[in-house]
Order: structure tokens, then sequence, then C-alpha cells
């Protein structure tokens, strides 16, 4: 049967003798690099190799994408087995050179994405062809997830584009447009349409009778010179300080990709792709990438397709939004919600303040165009969505509300109640509050029902996170609208429960306290600071702290008195204090933990020394890191003991978009895996013993998971039997109904609350 179809592909020979062998995974919701997939693609190439008939084939797919890449659920499972694992990587690769080295012309037709796997499958093609679209993507996005390009890719891309920009792209997982593809010999040709691409592949096969890879042609030159040239060595050194000047040691597939480059190119392709496979199975067996993959793939694609929201509940449209407030926030968030298609009122106090809000989508949009990423016609249709307004009456209308005015309550309920007078009563009201309760903002709504928290993160057009906080009285209806309007405007959701600081504020907080702490006990600030960015962290704690301004932590103190009562609080109140005293108050005044001179790179306070009598040697690396660290895992747990977090994943997710905590550990619950746990509560409490403060106590049910060998998201799965439950007291069923992840406060009927834990319990 020369032409047949299966659950991986589609293969067609037409009467010119050339076959088709078309991608379509008709299980699967995209293409995706299986070990399954690999063995239809070599029974179809070997069939038509075998085929005396057919001259050449056309690798291509009627799907979206032509490749999504490799099939992440297959690599995110535990390898116990290393040397199977190599074995199998060397079969596919072996397959692939099989397809390659048989002298039958191959033409990957690229209609779509071609990523990862998907590009390395197109590798084994003699020629590419892609579609001239703006939507696709070609490229090796690999290391984003803590691994390599195995499938050939690694050592195959040098030979195409030169080792610099092979290693700029590889270690960077960058992702190119099919015009710059082409322009790294990465592809070989474009097509306008669908046809033209097919019409070339088909015309490029008759013309190419006796292909051979750039790889195995022994008269083929690097671009920009092999290893041992002046510039592939320079090139090399470079790429060699600069992973350890950004990686730090902390992602051991971007060393293992420097290892691989240097070592394959210098060897036969076949013995190349042998080591490539090795160093493979080394990155696949790292907890990093298994991190990495859990929470930068899974769990993202999770949130990002509405997993938090209430499933029951029907989808809630935005078509026009209203924002109180146009500040810097305020301003980000009519940026993003015209982009996505929305009618935006943005409100102030001021004509002024409002039309200079809407000014900042002006200076965004110039950038873009000035970059060729955006037209003149796009900036006005967009410009067109934003309204400026300052009467409140201008929020008629409006499906939902965004407040993001100055983080004082009084003003809060002012503009609340202001606001509540004209929206409809069934619309949806939100507060962009960073720290202030959910359920104290909305005492002064008459619909605390539809009252939710949507806390957003600066810059609002760059930062990908959403924190969505749940007060007790806020109902299903406002989560569904408030995780619907996030996925509109392509950001990713986390929902919360209510608690001062909610979640991210709340944890972000202590590593800025955590440096001031460790400045204060006399480590020097450019040791805090290069520590910091040493364990991963994007910039020191005192650099963040200069950021988010002293004058901002000063004030949300100042504005919750109660707060004092706490050690660290009274603690970091003090140095930030000294600090405002001093006139160091933040970045934005130029003046902070450091000086910003105009024209200049910033630098550290030189004052600060004497200020803090720092000393040398006052206290080893291994502290300092563990500390800075340390402290926001253990306040990340300490918000899911307490019911503030709803689920582990959402405070690995959070902490990695929300503030940038290092994505190699997993998040920072993961991260007391990462480390174990029972080292971890060693740590923390030899920490409370030596350095004082209630900041270090571990909960109880963290030491239980690590005298039972469990890991931390194990938390919460040791659910009581029914007859246990059905005695716990109203306050203690709603608890441990949200850490089941279940929406429920104490208004709630106690009945439907217990059917619902029952329910899930099973």
């Amino acid at each position: 049967m020369s032409n047949y179809k299966n659950d991986y592909l589609e293969y067609n020979v037409d009467a010119d003798g050339v076959a088709t062998i078309n991608i379509n995974q008709v299980n699967e919701p995209a293409n995706l690099l299986s070990m399954a997939f690999v063995d239809a693609f070599s029974e179809a190439g070997q069939k038509a190799i075998a085929d005396t008939n057919v001259k050449g084939v056309i690798l291509t797919s009627t799907r979206r994408m032509f490749m999504a890449g490799g099939d992440l659920r297959m690599l995110a499972k535990p390898v116990t087995d290393a040397k199977a694992f190599f074995e199998a990587v060397r079969g596919i690769t072996m397959k692939f050179r099989a397809i390659e080295t048989a002298g039958k012309p191959f033409v990957a037709a690229i209609g779509g994405a071609a990523l990862g796997g998907g590009l390395e499958l197109a590798l084994v093609c003699h020629h590419r062809i892609v579609l001239n679209h703006p939507s696709i993507k070609i490229g090796l996005p690999e290391a984003k997830v803590g691994l390599l390009p195995g499938g050939g890719g690694t050592v195959k891309l040098p030979y195409l584009c030169g080792l610099q920009k092979a290693l700029t792209y590889i270690l960077q997982g960058r992702e190119l447009r099919p015009a710059a593809a082409l322009k790294d010999g990465i592809v070989n040709e474009l097509a306008d349409s669908p046809e033209e691409m097919m019409s070339k592949a088909k015309a490029w096969i008759l013309a190419n009778p006796e292909p051979i890879q750039p790889w195995d042609n022994k008269k083929h030159r690097i671009p920009g010179g092999g290893i041992w040239t002046p510039n592939g060595m320079m090139t090399m050194m470079g790429a060699v300080g600069n992973v350890g000047k950004l990686a730090h040691g902390n992602y051991p597939n971007q060393e293992h990709i420097l290892k691989v480059t240097h070592d394959g190119i210098q060897v036969p392709i076949d013995r190349a792709l042998e080591i490539e496979a090795r160093y493979f199975t080394a990155c696949v067996m790292s907890k990093e990438a298994k991190n990495m993959i859990n929470t930068g793939f899974f769990q993202m694609q999770k949130a990002k397709k509405g997993s938090a929201r209430p499933k029951d509940e029907p989808k809630y449209e935005v078509k026009k939004l209203g924002i109180l407030g146009a500040g810097m926030m305020g301003a980000g968030i009519a940026y993003v919600s015209a982009k996505a298609g929305m009618e935006v009122v943005l409100k102030d106090i001021s004509m002024e303040g409002a039309e200079r809000g809407k000014a900042y989508s002006t200076k965004i949009l110039d950038k873009a165009i000035a970059k060729g990423r955006s037209t003149e016609e796009k900036k006005a249709a967009l410009l067109s969505k934003i309204t400026p307004a300052i009467d409140p009456e201008s929020m008629k209308g409006c499906d939902l509300v965004i407040e993001a005015v100055f983080e004082d309550p009084n003003l809060k309920d002012k503009v609340t109640k202001q606001t509540e007078a004209v929206l409809e009563k069934d619309k949806v009201y939100a507060s962009n509050t960073s720290t202030i309760p959910i359920t104290l903002l909305a005492k002064s709504s008459e619909r605390p029902d539809n009252f939710i928290g949507i806390h957003f993160f600066s810059p609002v057009d760059k930062m990908p996170l959403v924190e969505i906080i749940v007060g007790e009285k806020t109902g299903p209806k406002a989560i569904a609208a408030a995780v619907d309007y996030t996925l509109a405007i392509r950001k990713v959701p986390i929902v919360v429960n209510d608690s001062r600081g909610f979640f991210t504020s709340r944890c972000f907080g202590t590593y800025c306290n955590e440096g001031m702490f460790l400045l204060e006990e006399g480590v020097l600030p450019a040791v805090i600071e290069n520590i910091g960015k040493r364990i991963g962290m994007p910039v020191g704690a005192l650099a963040v702290h200069d950021e988010v301004t002293l004058t901002l932590s000063k004030h949300i103190i100042d504005s919750n008195p109660d707060s004092m009562k706490d050690a660290e609080t009274a603690r970091s109140y003090k140095i930030v204090s000294s600090m405002i005293e001093k006139g160091r108050t933040s970045k934005k005044d130029g003046a902070g933990f450091y000086d910003y001179p105009a024209g200049e790179k910033k630098r550290l306070w030189p004052e600060l020394t004497t200020m803090f009598n720092s000393k040398p040697d006052a206290l080893d690396q291994k502290t300092i890191e563990k500390r800075l660290l340390h402290r926001q895992a253990l306040e990340s747990f300490r918000c899911l003991d307490e019911g503030v977090l709803r689920s582990s994943r959402d405070g690995d997710l959070g902490s990695v978009l929300g503030w940038g905590f290092p994505i190699y550990t997993g998040g920072s619950i993961s991260y007391i895996d990462y480390v174990g746990i029972n080292e971890f509560v060693a740590d923390c409490d030899a920490f409370a013993k030596n350095y004082g403060g209630d900041r270090w106590a571990v909960p109880q049910s963290l030491r239980d998971l690590a005298a039972a060998g469990k890991s931390v998201h194990d938390f919460g799965k040791k659910i009581l039997s029914a007859a246990e439950i059905k005695k716990l007291n109203e306050p203690e069923l709603v608890k441990l109904a949200n850490k089941m992840g279940i929406a429920a406060t104490v208004d709630d009927l106690k009945a439907d609350t217990l059917k619902k834990v029952l329910d899930k319990v099973g």
C-alpha cells in the first residue's frame, strides 16, 4: 500500500514520484517529538527510501504548528536507568541519520512554528523552506527548561550559522522569525503561500537527486571558522565567560551546551551525536531540569488555561474596562487591556493626569514602531480605545472596574463608594492593592461578593503574573471574572486567599528585609548584592529595595501600626527610617542604598559601610546564600500552611513570575525539596538560634513532612477521614477546604463546604 495514515502522520506519493509525509498527531493537541512519532517517521522515511519510484520526500504538516517540540511529559518522568535512556536517545539520532545519509532528498516544508525537536526534525531534511509569516517561529528553546537540544540540534546548528550565532541561539533558547532564520542559513528558502512552499519543495527534490548534509560534506566550511580558528577560540572563550557570569553554576545545562559544542565540532558527526546524547541524558537527570520543566512549562500551561477559575461559572467577558488612577500601574493596565481589544476608561483626579496616563501607551507604541514591531495604524487603533476621564459617571457601562489609586485605605474607601454608585450591581469591582487585605477594603462595598483583588506587577506591560486575591466574602463569579480578564490580556493568573501582603508582597518583602539585616550585622553591601545575583535573583536585595522605594516600605508599616508588634517588621522599620532620615529614599529620587548619578551606572552608597560598621569577614558566603533564599521559601511555606496559598504549585509559579525567584529551584516552595526538607529545617533552626527572631520558626506541618520523608508537595495530601472531617468546627473546615483548593469562607453554609470537602476526599 503506497498511501496510508496512522495516529502520527499521513504518507502519500503523487504521480511525479514525490512522497509527502504530513505530520498529523490526531491524539495530541499539537505535533510533538516522541519515541512513538520517531518510529512512525522512520518507518515512513525508510518506505520512501526503499521505493525506487519515489524521487524524494516532502516533510510537512497541515496543522497550525509544524512541530511544537519534544514531548516534555516523557522528559519530566524520573530517569532510573541512565544507560537505557542514553541508548534510547541514540536510537532516535541513528534513525535520523539513516534517513539523511540514504541518498534520497528530503525537504522540510515548514508552514508553522518549528521549535526544539521540531527544528531538529527539520534539520534531518536536506533543504528547509518556511512560510514567510510573522507568527511563525524557528528555534531551539530547550535551554529555557534546563535541557539542551538532544536530537542533533546542538551539534548541527554551528555548521549552518557558525559557532557564535549557534551558541547564542542555543544558550538563550532564542526563537527567530522566518526572515532571520533564512539570513542565518538555518532555513534555505521562504515562501509566501502554502502552495508556493509545496511547489518549491517539489522543485528542489527533482533538481537535487543526490543531496548531502553540510556535516557530511568534507568541502563544507563552518561560517566564521571552526573551533581552532582565531574567531572560533574567541567565541568559545567569550561564551564560557558569559555563562559563568550569568548562570553562576546554577544551570548545568548551560555548561553542557558549551562542552557538546566544543567537543562535537571537532569530531565526525556520528561521534558528535553520541557526545550530545550523553550530555542530554545528564540534563534530563538533573533536578534543575525537572524543576524548570514542571514549573516553567506544565504549571505555566495549566495556569494559562484557567485552571484556577471556578469550573461551573460561565465565562465573564470584559468589553469595557474602567481604571481608577492613571499613575504607573493604572497606565500600564490601560495599555495591556486596550491591546487585548477592550474599551478602556482611564480616570484620574485631573484630566492632565488622565492624559499623562494615556501617554504611557503612546511611549510604548512609539518604541515598538521605531523597532519595526508596530505601525502608526496599529498605534492609532490602540490609543482610540483609551478614553481619559475625571468624572465618576464615566464608569457607567463598565464590565469590570480596577482601582489603582495610592495605597491609602481612606482614599480607596472614597473611590469605591463613588464608583459603586454608578456601576451596575452585577458587575465586578477589583482593587490593585499590593498589601492591604481585600476583606478590609471590601467593607467599603455594598456588594462584597463581587469585590476582589487583582494585583499587577510593575511594569505591567512586561510582567507576566497577576495575583488574584479572594476576600472572605468574594464569590465565585468575581473569581471567574478576574481569571477570565487576566487570560484575555495574556497574563498568567494565580488565585490566593486574603492576607496582609497576600502571597507575593509578603514573601518578596523577606528578601529585602534579609538583605537589610545582613547589612546591619556587618556584611559588606557589595557581598550581599553579588551573592544575591549569584544565587539567581534578578538583582541584589538592596537594589530591589531602592526600586520599590524605602518610603513605600515605611508607609506600608505606618498604615498598619499593629504590624510593629512583629520583631522582623520593627527591625526593618528602624533600618528604613534611618536611611530616610539621611535622605536616602529610592532609586526614583536618586539616592537609596545606591547612588544614581545622572548618565552613569548606579553604585553602592559609600557611607553604607561606615553607617553599618561593615566587616569583610562578618559571615561566610554559604550562610548568606541560604539566608537570602531560605527566608523567602520559609515564608512561602507559611502561606501554604496558613491557607493563603491554595496550592504549592501556585507558590512556585507566583514566586518565579512575580519577583524572580530562581527557576532552577522550581520556585519558592519547590526550593525546600531542592535543598532537602531535613537540611532546610535544620538550617532554619540554626538560624533561629544564631540570628534570633521568630522569622525562622518552622511550622509543625513542615517538620512532619521532614520526619515522614515526604516531598513539600505532599502538604495537605494526608486528608482526615470522613468521620474526622465532620467533627471539625467551621474555621477548621474552611482552612482544610482552602488547603484543598476549594474556595470557602466562614460565611458559607457549613453543610455546603462539608459536601465539597467530602466529595473531593471521595
